[in-house]
């Protein structure tokens, strides 16, 4: 299995990131498994590419010509080389940036370019990468000569645009294999309890995995024959060693699902604990009782109704008083 390293490995545009293997190193000493596209598919997905980049070309170039006059060759070489450095840089440049690593032929593969550290990638890292593959890796009769070497001498699979941008070509898509998940029989579950699994390695494990899940089209003679060699392998690296009379694919059905299942519980231990939302409850109705104090503290006899009398004032007079200023005297009739 691969060893965590500890601390921050700058490559070139990317970060932090360490590559160690079959795995990405970030910078927070989290290991992440992946697969690295090897030379095969890149060139298919590059012949995919170019191909796409050639019928572009004699699409705009044609319609480029339609425009520009005839008889102006050093306008028409102008428009040509222009039409060349935008389709030739252009189009990785825009897939990848727009897709997060993928060009049309890497989609066909199912490959995808990502940073060192396991991130994706953005335009400086998109442009870094076609610009080293237009200018240095496909110039003239190179063909991508320089691209191919860099791949072969290199151990992820990396050519000079992915060397300067820092970046990697990964195996997106991998087929899953077919058939139940392992798991471990019944009669196992007390031993596999117990294995140490410290010198099992990925690599392994994989080809561990993949026989199991073309067990189902085997027959048992046939599983049992092509499991030994992978049972010896096992056995070698994984103790303590099984109770007799175990079957070589119940063996190494039962290790795989033992190493799943540690596996998930480390990703769940390690995982951020998110903090929970604070919960206001409501106050408790009874905090303050009603009989805490007596309703009958203060008597309700303690003034006497009594008191004052109820005709201590007079009435309002009935009689309205003369009015303070004479009439004027009537003068006799006839005058």
């Amino acid at each position: 299995m691969n060893q965590v390293v500890t601390g921050k490995g700058s490559a070139g545009l990317a970060g932090t990131g360490v590559l160690t293997g079959e795995a990405i190193v970030t910078g927070e000493a989290i290991t992440i498994e992946l697969r690295v596209a090897r030379l095969g598919s890149r060139l298919i997905a590059g012949l995919l590419d170019l191909l796409i980049q050639l019928y572009i070309l004699y699409a705009v170039g044609a319609a480029a010509l339609l425009i520009v006059r005839p008889d102006n060759d050093a306008l028409i070489a102008a428009v040509f080389l222009l039409v060349y450095v935008g389709v030739v840089l252009g189009y990785p440049v825009t897939c990848e940036t727009l897709t997060r690593g993928r060009t049309l032929g890497k989609m066909a593969m199912g490959l995808r370019v990502v940073r060192d550290d396991g991130g994706p990638i953005h335009f400086r890292h998109a442009f870094a990468r076609g610009l080293v593959g237009a200018v240095v890796e496909r110039p003239g009769l190179l063909l991508g000569l320089p691209a191919v070497i860099s791949m072969l001498v290199s151990k992820h699979a990396k050519r000079l645009g992915d060397v300067f941008a820092g970046t990697v070509v990964l195996q997106a898509s991998v087929p899953r294999p077919g058939g139940a998940p392992p798991s471990v029989p019944p009669q196992l579950v007390g031993w596999a309890a117990t294995l140490d699994l410290t010198g099992l390695d990925d690599a392994l494990a994989l080809r561990a995995r993949q026989f199991l899940g073309r067990a189902h089209e085997l027959s048992p003679q046939a599983l049992e024959r092509l499991g030994s060699g992978l049972v010896r392998q096992v056995r070698a690296v994984v103790t303590p060693p099984p109770p007799p009379g175990t079957p070589g694919w119940a063996y190494l059905s039962a290790v795989l699902a033992e190493r799943t299942r540690r596996a998930y519980h480390r990703l769940t231990a390690n995982r951020p604990r998110s903090i929970p939302s604070p919960v206001f409850s409501p106050y408790p109705t009874a905090q303050y009782p009603t009989a805490q104090y007596p309703t009958a503290q203060y008597p309700t006899a303690q003034y006497p109704t009594a008191q004052y009398p109820t005709a201590q004032y007079p009435t309002a007079q009935d009689q309205s008083p003369p009015p303070p200023y004479p009439t004027a005297p009537q003068p006799p009739p006839g005058r």
